[in-house]
């Protein structure tokens, strides 16, 4: 007679097929919880939409002072200074947002005691990596969209609609890249438990260097070439050229092939940064102090 015995210990790590679905469901618990979140604090959405309607304001003024001629053309269209502002803003809304999200979420839950508890149930590290910034991912679209519609709506302003789908794939490309930096700041953040001055001072480079607010062409030389290998101002490069120069699917492909490589390695750093600062806190036994 034989007998079966059961295999006892650890699984191999890995991210098998059957745990596909529930670690959808865990995401959709994430986006679940964090929309109801930002739903019980109405006061700081409206104060929000409410500084970035004056910053709209201001940039408008501003722009009275420049002469379209003096911006860069985009398909061989010049544009006013509104419509040259605006997808730089709308970019680096996006940026903000997300990177704020990745890093400060998992802080949150490190300061509340949840950090500890996730660890502890059978979830997955890219389940709570992904989890973390799931909501801000999914309402990027609707948020860029809204916020150049009612630009359009208010200020006159024109794009190309046969734009807005190159628009969505150049979008998809820098997420990935904008999720790895947001990791190593979370890494960071869960090891020394502070970091938000750093990442201020980081998200405000990476905006100056942009080129949303001027063209890059008058920035200082040394900017200039930080610039040139910044994913912010590829992606913004990207889409003027689709929403305002109507180059529609023409340029898309020179986007990609810049940012790909950004995305893979700042992914693959970050995922390494954050399992790092985890294994350390695990092993101090100190992932649950802030």
């Amino acid at each position: 007679m034989s007998v079966s015995v059961d295999r006892v210990g650890p699984r191999p790590a890995g991210l098998s097929t059957a745990a596909l679905p529930v670690g959808i469901a865990k995401l959709a618990a994430f986006v679940r919880r964090d929309v109801r979140i930002t739903l019980s604090y109405r006061t700081s959405a409206v104060a929000t939409v409410l500084g970035l309607l004056l910053q709209v304001l201001v940039l408008s003024w501003i722009g009275k002072l420049i002469r379209p001629s003096e911006l860069p053309e985009f398909g061989g269209v010049h544009v006013s200074y509104m419509e040259f502002v605006t997808i730089g803003m709308a970019v680096n809304m996006m940026a903000a947002i997300l990177l704020y999200q990745v890093a400060t979420s998992l802080r949150n839950e490190q300061m509340i005691g949840t950090l500890e508890s996730l660890l502890c149930t059978p979830t997955a590290v890219w389940t709570l990596q992904l989890g973390s910034a799931a909501s801000s991912i999914l309402a990027i679209p609707l948020r860029l969209g809204v916020f150049l519609g009612a630009l359009a709506l208010f200020f006159g302003m024109s794009y190309h609609l046969d734009g807005v789908l190159p628009s969505i794939v150049i979008i998809a490309a820098i997420v990935p890249c904008l999720w790895g930096i947001g990791l190593m700041l979370a890494a960071a953040i869960v090891t020394f438990r502070r970091g938000h001055g750093a990442m201020g001072v980081g998200t405000a480079a990476l905006a100056l260097s942009s080129g949303a607010f001027f063209p890059v062409g008058v920035l200082p030389g040394w900017i200039q070439s930080v610039a040139n290998v910044n994913p912010l101002t590829i992606a913004i490069r990207g889409l003027r050229d689709a929403l305002l120069g109507g180059t529609g699917w023409a340029s898309v492909g020179t986007h990609i092939v810049e940012l790909a490589p950004l995305s893979i390695v700042t992914v693959g750093l970050g995922t390494l940064a954050f399992r790092l600062a985890l294994k350390r806190e695990r092993r101090n036994g100190t992932l649950g102090t802030y």
